[in-house]
C-alpha cells in the first residue's frame, strides 16, 4: 500500500485548517511528507467537510497554484477540487492527479492526460449529511464508482483510483459498512484508495472527539485497509504511516510485500 499525504492550504479544513497559511510553509510540509514516505501529496485549497461553503475560483487558485508549481519539482502532486478550471490550471503547473470530490471531473482527466480519483459523495459539503440515505450503501458506492471510473478510462485518464468517500454523505453506519467491504471492493477492477484520517467515524469509534487526537484510530483503520489489499492511503499523518506500513510489510507472511520507501 502506497501513501498520499493530505496538504490543506485551507483556514478551515476540519483538522489542520490555518496550520499552512503561507506558500513556504505548505510547501515546507509537502516536502516533509515526501520525505516521511508519501508517493503522492494531495494539495486542496477548498475545504469540504461537512457544511463546509464553497470559495469563488481566484481564491482557491491563490491558495494552490503557488504550492504545486513549487512541491511538483519534488514528486507527485495531485490537486483535490472540484473546479475544472481549477483542475487544468494546477496540471499546467505540475499537478498529474486529480481528486475529484464531485465526479464531474472525467473529461478534464482525460482531455489533459493525467491520473483521477474518483470518489463518491452524495449532496454538496454543505449539506451532504443532513439526512443521508441508502438502501444498500455498499452496492450503491462502489458500483456508481465503477461507473464514474470507467467513464475516466473511457475520457483517457492514464491512471485510475475508487474511493469509497468515507465521511461524504454517509451516517458512522454507512461508513463502517464501507469500511468493511474493503477486501470485496479490491477483488473487482480497479485500484481503492481510502481516506479514513482524523475523520469523525474515527472519532465516533474511539469516543475522541479532537481530530488530531485520532491519529492512533486512524491508524488502526489504514492497518485494516492495508490487510484488505488497499492500494493507496490517504492521511494527515504520513510518518506515522509509513512506519505503520514497514512493519507490517516486515512482519507479514503474504507474498510479494516489500516495505514502503521514501520517495
Amino acid at each position: 500500500m502506497k501513501i498520499m499525504g493530505i496538504l490543506n492550504v485551507t483556514p478551515d479544513s476540519f483538522s489542520d485548517g490555518g496550520r499552512f497559511s503561507t506558500v513556504a510553509s505548505a510547501v515546507a510540509a509537502g516536502r516533509a511528507m515526501f520525505d516521511a514516505g508519501a508517493m503522492i501529496v494531495d494539495v486542496g485549497g477548498e475545504s469540504s467537510r461537512p457544511g463546509a461553503r464553497p470559495i469563488d475560483l481566484a481564491e482557491e487558485r491563490q491558495r494552490t497554484l503557488p504550492v504545486v508549481r513549487q512541491l511538483s519539482r519534488h514528486g507527485i502532486v495531485s490537486i483535490d477540487t472540484r473546479k475544472a478550471a481549477l483542475a487544468q490550471e494546477a496540471v499546467a503547473c505540475g499537478a498529474s492527479i486529480l481528486n475529484d470530490t464531485s465526479g464531474l471531473l472525467t473529461p478534464v482527466a482525460g482531455r489533459l492526460g493525467v491520473g483521477y480519483v474518483a470518489m463518491h459523495s452524495r449532496g454538496l459539503p454543505a449539506t451532504m449529511q443532513d439526512d443521508p440515505r441508502y438502501e444498500d450503501v455498499v452496492e450503491e458506492v462502489w458500483s456508481a464508482l465503477d461507473l464514474l471510473a470507467s467513464k475516466a478510462a473511457r475520457c483517457g485518464a492514464t491512471q485510475i483510483w475508487v474511493d469509497p468517500g468515507i465521511g461524504f454523505g454517509k451516517t458512522t453506519a454507512h461508513n463502517v459498512g464501507l469500511l468493511r467491504s474493503l477486501s470485496r471492493a479490491c477483488m473487482r477492477e480497479w485500484p481503492v484508495l481510502v481516506g479514513v484520517s482524523r475523520k469523525s467515524v474515527v472519532g465516533a469509534l474511539t469516543g475522541r472527539h479532537v481530530p488530531r487526537d485520532r491519529v492512533s484510530g486512524s491508524l488502526g483503520a489504514a492497518a485494516a485497509a492495508w490487510a484488505a489489499g488497499v492500494d493507496l492511503i490517504r492521511t494527515h499523518d504520513v510518518a506515522d504511516t509509513n512506519d505503520l506500513l514497514t512493519v507490517l510489510a516486515s512482519v507479514s507472511t503474504r507474498p510479494c510485500l516489500t516495505s514502503p520507501q521514501p520517495v
